[in-house]
């Protein structure tokens, strides 16, 4: 059985994918932005045994569920503290500071610990959302503002260690990517009708240090990022990852293609 990482840039239809995927093959396990997972750390704080019980101590109200949402890895506490639900002001913004993503940890030190964990992948059936792209690919553009040449080296050594591990990309190429925004500002809402979704993302841009540097404001500034992410996403899947990688459009795709290829061996 194979580990399928699925990608695409926000709003490409990933979720979509994934759904129909964790459908057609119950025998493989999905792991989705916020679960622990074996590789991704996305939404999860990554902490020394010291740091989480400072957290236990300082959040005694809610260590049941701290403890529900909390698993160990050899030093480190792993906590999926989006999943935890609590009326305590402040405690999710508290916890994102844990993330190893967003420049809260030099870049060697991410590097190495996300080629740590795709060394300890094991086994197969296995399907990854946003775990080889997206968090990851952000964080070097917006936050280490790396250049093209050091992202692709980056994924020349994850790939090294990936490919004798059953490793499938199945990457969605959004062609029409002002389209593809314009659909999930209309979707992405909340109850009152607020653009939550677009709202985050500017933020998210306009306050990186890449996006203050080159003062990056707007949906036209968000489209040009998300393109030039998507190029250089497409330019490592086409001359690194080759035949391990199945490009498909955001909307136009057979599933039944997809699931033959997806349990060939890779």
């Amino acid at each position: 059985m194979n580990n399928i990482f699925v990608e695409g840039i926000q709003g490409s239809g990933k979720s979509t994918l994934l759904n129909k995927l964790q459908k057609d093959m119950p025998e493989y396990t999905v792991y989705r932005e916020g679960d622990i997972s074996p590789i991704e750390l996305a939404w999860c704080s990554y902490m020394t045994k010291e740091q989480y019980e400072k957290i236990c101590i300082q959040y005694k109200d809610i260590y049941k569920e701290l403890e529900a949402h909390t698993v160990t890895e050899e030093d480190k506490k792993i906590t999926a503290y989006t999943q935890i639900l609590t009326d305590i002001q402040g405690f999710h913004k508290y916890m994102e500071q844990f993330e190893i993503y967003n420049g809260n940890i030099k870049f060697n030190l991410f590097k190495k610990i996300i080629l740590e964990r795709y060394a300890n992948l094991y086994g197969g059936g296995t399907i990854f959302e946003c775990s080889f792209f997206q968090n990851s690919i952000e964080c070097m553009l917006l936050y280490y503002q790396m250049c093209e040449v050091d992202i692709i080296d980056f994924y020349s050594e994850a790939f090294d260690i990936l490919k004798s591990k059953n490793f499938k990309l199945l990457y969605i190429n959004a062609v029409d990517i002002e389209g593809t925004i314009d659909t999930i500002k209309k979707e992405r809402k909340d109850d009152q009708g607020n653009e939550i979704w677009f709202t985050l993302m500017l933020q998210y841009l306009e306050k990186s240090p890449y996006g203050i540097k080159h003062n990056l404001h707007g949906a036209g500034d968000l489209i040009s990022h998300l393109k030039r992410r998507k190029d250089i996403e497409l330019k490592i899947v086409n001359e690194i990852i080759g035949k391990n990688a199945l490009i498909i459009g955001s909307k136009n795709y057979d599933i039944n293609e997809i699931l033959v290829w997806s349990k060939l061996q890779s």
